[in-house]
């Protein structure tokens, strides 16, 4: 029998029981499509995770754990490392910095930065520039939100009762200062944290306004002072960060590596990358063996379909072995039966797996936010479900494999009948 009829043969059978084997096909695609949406969740959410990470402005920085200063032979051995740029010096000052602009007040974080190696960095800046004296400062992007008035804390007051009252939270977004602050002087006191001792107020002149933060969630009212500035105020107490910055991502690692070997104790992002990627193997492919679970709970109806195909054509296997069909042929046409029943159910699952995926995608944050009560999770770039080529290759071989021998079984059954008694059967 030619390999053509030998299909010919297959598909007039399936369609002679196309009630039966469309119900099968129907659970063998079921199986693979839990299969591949389930893996997809793994792939979605690893990669929401991975592009939060790589578009954060950290992404090539190097910190350099610890408070200990670096010493100047260190500084120089860590900038002669190739693909370092800047070695930039951090000080966070132990304490908050108290303002006064106009009849306005607030409360913000402080930091002394070397200015000299902040220049050489892309500049972080939404508007204005880097402070060239003393008295200059840069504030950060909701500085001047922070600076309230007493029509404003009164008014705060009054919004946060309500909010309480409705089970929400107000943070005061509505209120604050809302002129130009950039190339305005304001009057600033350091606080000691311990002794709550005020400073004598100065003046400083803001000349630069940081960027806005990355998370919507996050307020950034800090002040940036020059590390100059320092020597004015030997008692403040602060708390030192070594900053390590790399030309781009893929030089990132190597360089870790260098200083790891130097005994620096140092952290990069893109080692908690590859800490995801591997807990997110792991996760995958517990994903992808609860699937297969589904797929192998669809194999049971394929080996009845297959038992029962072979039951019904006893006398028909019988005619073939007469006249001259191998144990090989009879075998290899049931097999192609089951095979074609998995291929089928697989073709569907593939479709369905795409469009569940878009669905999820679309409505799932909807959803989200709904439930939350948080609009701005719309905003965000969130991906819960992707499918790559490569999960379809993985779910698609598991179906049909499972398929092919769930068939197996059924098909060697039937190169065992013995023709007389397949022949003597009642049609």
């Amino acid at each position: 029998m030619l390999f053509k009829d030998q299909i010919l043969f297959v598909l007039q059978h399936m369609k002679k029981n196309k009630l039966r084997v469309t119900m099968t096909v129907l659970a063998t695609m079921i199986g693979c499509s839990f299969l591949i949406v389930l893996a997809s969740i793994g792939f979605g959410i690893q990669e929401t995770m991975r592009n939060e990470i790589l578009n954060q402005e950290q992404i090539t920085q190097i910190e350099l754990w610890g408070n200990e200063t670096l010493s100047d032979e260190d500084k120089t051995f860590i900038e002669k490392i190739e693909h370092v740029n800047v070695v930039l010096k951090k000080e966070s000052i132990n304490g908050y910095i108290h303002s006064k602009f106009e009849d306005r007040e607030g409360d913000s974080n402080g930091v002394f930065i070397d200015m000299a190696a902040q220049k050489k960095l892309p500049t972080n800046l939404s508007e204005g520039r880097l402070p060239e004296a003393e008295n200059e400062i840069i504030v950060g992007y909701h500085y001047a939100q922070s600076l309230f008035n007493e029509t404003d804390n009164a008014e705060i007051e009054r919004k946060s009762k309500a909010a309480q009252e409705q089970g929400s939270y107000y943070d005061g977004s509505e209120e604050g200062y809302k002129g130009e602050i950039l190339n305005k002087t304001v009057e600033l006191q350091f606080v000691d944290d311990a002794t709550e001792e005020y400073s004598e107020p100065k003046p400083y002149t803001i000349v630069g306004i940081l960027k806005k933060p990355s998370y919507d969630w996050y307020i950034d009212s800090s002040i940036m002072f020059s590390d100059t500035l320092k020597n004015a105020y030997p008692s403040i107490t602060t708390s030192s960060t070594t900053l390590i910055y790399v030309d781009s991502l893929e030089h990132v690692l190597p360089v870790l590596d260098i200083l790891k070997e130097n005994n620096y104790q140092v952290y990069s992002q893109v080692e908690q990358l590859e800490e995801l990627d591997l807990f997110f193997l792991i996760f995958k492919l517990g994903l992808v063996f609860i699937g297969t679970i589904a797929i192998l709970i669809a194999s049971i109806g394929i080996f009845n379909t297959m038992t029962m195909a072979v039951t019904e054509r006893t006398r028909e296997i019988g005619v073939l072995k007469a006249i001259g069909a191998s144990p090989n042929l009879i075998q290899r046409l049931f097999l192609m039966e089951s095979t074609f029943i998995g291929i089928l159910g697989t073709i569907l699952a593939i479709g369905v797996s795409y469009f569940i995926s878009f669905l999820a995608n679309a409505i799932l944050p909807h959803i989200v936010s709904y439930a939350l009560s948080d609009e701005s999770i719309m905003e965000h770039d969130i991906t819960f479900s992707i499918i790559p080529f490569s999960l379809i290759i993985i779910a698609g071989s598991i179906s049909i494999l499972v398929a092919i021998f769930s068939g197996w079984r059924p098909a060697r059954k039937a190169t065992k009948i013995q023709v007389i008694n397949a022949l003597r059967q009642e049609l």
